[in-house]
């Protein structure tokens, strides 16, 4: 996967091959002018993980910004959300640019578009964004320059913000003093975890700390790149570990017995601690874990799925009033915080949990039903796609049918989810059930049936 991604999530590629700063400057220039013809003139906020190329993509997106007669505020190395938070909070902002390429490998660098509301552009915007980078770049003359100015206190205001979650007992979170082991892998979460982590009275061990943007291992907090963590945890004899992904958007979590216990249980015990206090419907999306529906029982609300991708679960959460919600892959939506993912909210509403049970976080996942996870790929020539596609209906007849992102057929106790990659010439085929084996041997039966 090396070719620039262009796409609703935004623009990511690799730094030096499919993204220099010519093409920075161009995208740069099209999304100022594009904020500026819906919002008028005003701020774009900026903020960047730890990358090594982060500083040299800021320098090129500023100076196209103010080309454009843009003013722009460096909020400096900072998490995703706390770039979404700063925009949504300053009435002058008509928009925002993360510089993150997320779980991506160092050597790629990511824009992703904030609108003026301090939430990812809509696909609907996003998609006129995509359309208008062909128009002609409008410059601005001499007189009418954009400015430049410095916001460092972003991270306070985002770490006050959690800390004023009006159901967090934050008396009661810090006479348990906590320990806590701190995975950052160099990202942008070790200027703002453990800030907020101190905050709540834990003692803080951190590993990965720096925001060198040298990651200590693969970055995206999966069970398999945490075995440091896990090892830490046992040797320091801590309540708990916490990974976040360099954006510090992704929140995985290891029980005291130094086992990560999978990122979807993260959003699950969040609406463990929310939903006794904030009684309301979840969100979550299509591929995210049928514990939702076993939690949202127990407590008399309903589960509304959406299209993968984070706008679009914070977008109904929105519209249903929903007092927690996320994906699947650890991404935590509180919001008393912001409609975005964000794991030091998500650390804030798991200790408040623990807090409040008295009890370990090994006993509370035992007290969670069972499901597991098969996933896979179909690595097709791209004129395969749509006859794969065709396939799926028969695939997954008598199945309960959902078509709002690929197709995704629910049985008992077990659903498939089979959805063309918006990237690359890949079908991706997600499986969950009551059993390990059962969901690997239903997702080998997919793809048997989806080749023949």
């Amino acid at each position: 996967m090396s070719k620039l991604m262009v796409s609703v999530s935004g623009i990511r590629g690799i730094f030096g091959a499919t993204l220099n700063p010519a093409l920075v400057m161009q995208y740069s220039a099209a999304f100022g002018l594009f904020q500026k013809r819906q919002h008028g003139k005003g701020k774009i906020l900026i903020g960047r993980d730890s990358r090594t190329t982060g500083k040299i993509m800021y320098n090129t997106i500023a100076a196209a910004l103010m080309g454009t007669g843009l003013d722009v505020v460096d909020l400096g190395i900072v998490s995703t959300p706390t770039v979404l938070l700063a925009v949504e909070d300053d009435s002058e902002a008509i928009g925002g640019i993360a510089i993150t390429a997320s779980h991506n490998p160092p050597e790629w660098n990511a824009m992703k578009y904030v609108d003026a509301d301090g939430m990812f552009l809509s696909p609907e915007r996003a998609k006129q964004f995509i359309e208008s980078l062909n128009k002609e770049t409008l410059w601005t003359d001499w007189l009418n320059i954009g400015e430049e100015s410095q916001d460092s206190e972003a991270i306070q205001r985002h770490i006050d913000k959690i800390l004023a979650i009006p159901y967090l007992n934050i008396r009661q979170i810090r006479e348990r003093r906590f320990k806590v082991v701190l995975d950052s892998v160099n990202g942008a979460g070790g200027l703002i975890s453990p800030r907020l982590l101190e905050a709540l009275g834990c003692e803080i061990i951190n590993i990965n700390q720096e925001p060198t943007g040298i990651f200590a291992h693969p970055a995206e907090p999966l069970n398999h790149n945490l075995g440091q963590l896990e090892a830490a945890v046992k040797q320091h004899k801590a309540d708990l570990g916490f990974a976040t992904d360099p954006d510090v958007d992704r929140l995985s979590i290891v029980d005291e017995t130094g086992a990560c216990i999978g990122e979807e249980l993260s959003v699950a015990l969040a609406e463990l601690f929310v939903l006794p206090k904030r009684r309301g419907d979840i969100v979550i999306n299509l591929s995210s874990s049928m514990i939702s529906e076993d939690i949202a029982a127990q407590f008399g609300v309903k589960v509304h799925r959406t299209r993968i991708g984070e706008i679009n679960v914070g977008k109904k959460m929105q519209a249903v009033l929903s007092p927690i919600g996320g994906e699947g892959n650890g991404g935590i939506i509180c919001p008393d915080v912001h409609y975005t993912r964000d794991a030091p909210a998500g650390m804030a509403l798991i200790l408040g949990l623990l807090a409040e049970r008295g009890e370990t976080l090994s006993q509370i996942v035992a007290s969670l039903p069972k499901y597991y996870f098969a996933k896979d790929k179909l690595e097709l020539e791209p004129s395969q796609m749509d006859g794969v596609m065709a396939k799926v209906p028969e695939v997954l007849k008598g199945y309960a049918i959902d078509t709002q992102d690929g197709i995704k057929g629910t049985g008992d106790k077990h659903w498939i989810h089979i959805r063309k990659s918006g990237t690359e010439p890949i079908i991706r085929i997600y499986v969950e059930s009551d059993s390990q084996e059962r969901s690997q041997q239903i997702c080998k039966d997919t793809i048997a049936k989806l080749m023949a």
